[in-house]
């Protein structure tokens, strides 16, 4: 057997200090516009769960730029989403294309000042918004909280109506949206106590990418990600896990809720393996912060499962071709 594909990391030659959180492995800076080449996925936020805490590698809730066939298409919206797209060299007018994979704050806290914020940096154009049942409402109650600056903003610069330009439509199993060339299908996951949450899978111009949202291991998800390029799943250590809920208030009931909600790292390996997927990456870590799960032992889970390809453990910024 030839020697297994070393694992990547954003800080592969060191930890990168926190104002370097653009640069890849190496110290490139593989994370601005201009230097981008061809069909990229941008890892904006890397940690599991919505609080976030002070440190020096301080990581922010899930989001993901999905760059494929020329398209620019959003999955997920946690705090933090507007700043990383803009790191990621994408102008806020631009904005065109959301998906949110379920109602759990830390995918869709930021969904409302997203669309502001790109609205007041010059947004003309439509945007699709595809999520659950119930995103509809959480849009039309921000523009409520909103509506003094919104209204004050139009009649005093000039901008178009807001809500014209959004539109919110539902998603459900299967091919639900044909984005330019891409086409966007969704997979019911595993995902208590929330019932409707996906996995998505991204098709165009002979590649496909998958990502898993948030779940616990269910049958018929191999299949779904089978051959893909690449496939983006969440991860957790045990052990960490387990420290996680040493120190909160809530710890039981948090560590219930992780060990049904959500794969261990052995597992993902073991799912990768066998959906035979060509690259894996590993997002919405937990824990993200504990200083003794580093790199290396995220490798080594993965690895235990079975899977040998190449692996990118995420980081806040990380820039993956397919």
């Amino acid at each position: 057997m030839g020697a297994r594909p070393a694992v990547r990391a954003a800080d592969g030659c060191g930890r990168a200090r926190p104002q370097d959180r653009r640069l890849g492995r190496c110290g490139i800076a593989h994370a601005v516009g201009a230097l981008r080449l061809g069909d990229t996925i941008t890892l904006l936020g890397t940690k599991g769960g919505p609080a976030i805490y002070p440190g020096p590698d301080m990581r922010m809730p899930t989001a993901t730029l999905i760059e494929l066939a020329g398209q620019r298409i959003v999955v997920d919206c946690g705090l933090g989403v507007t700043r990383g797209l803009v790191e990621a060299g994408m102008r806020l007018p631009d904005l065109s294309s959301i998906i949110v994979t379920h109602l759990h704050s830390d995918h869709y806290l930021e969904l409302g000042p997203l669309i502001h914020t790109a609205w007041t940096a010059g947004l003309k154009t439509p945007v699709s918004v595809h999520g659950p049942a119930g995103l509809s409402a959480y849009w039309h109650a921000f523009q409520r909280s909103m509506a003094f600056d919104i209204e004050t903003r139009i009649a005093d610069e000039g901008r178009p109506d807001i809500d014209s330009l959004v539109w919110i439509a539902p998603m459900g199993e299967g091919g639900f949206a044909r984005i330019g060339p891409v086409q966007v299908s969704a997979l019911l996951n595993r995902h208590p106590p929330i019932n409707e949450s996906y996995a998505l899978k991204f098709e165009a111009g002979g590649k496909t990418v998958v990502v898993s949202g948030d779940t616990a291991p269910f049958d018929g998800f191999a299949g779904f990600a089978r051959g893909a390029d690449l496939l983006v799943h969440e991860a957790m250590i045990a052990e960490g896990v387990d420290r996680l809920a040493a120190r909160v208030g809530n710890g039981a009931r948090l560590k219930q809720h992780l060990e049904a909600s959500h794969s261990d790292a052995e597992d993902v390996g073991r799912l990768a393996a066998e959906a035979g997927v060509k690259a894996l990456a590993l997002n919405h870590l937990l824990p993200v912060d504990d200083p003794a799960i580093t790199d290396t032992v995220w490798e080594k889970a993965v690895r235990a499962g079975g899977y040998e390809g190449p692996l990118h453990i995420g980081r806040d910024g990380m820039a993956i071709g397919v």
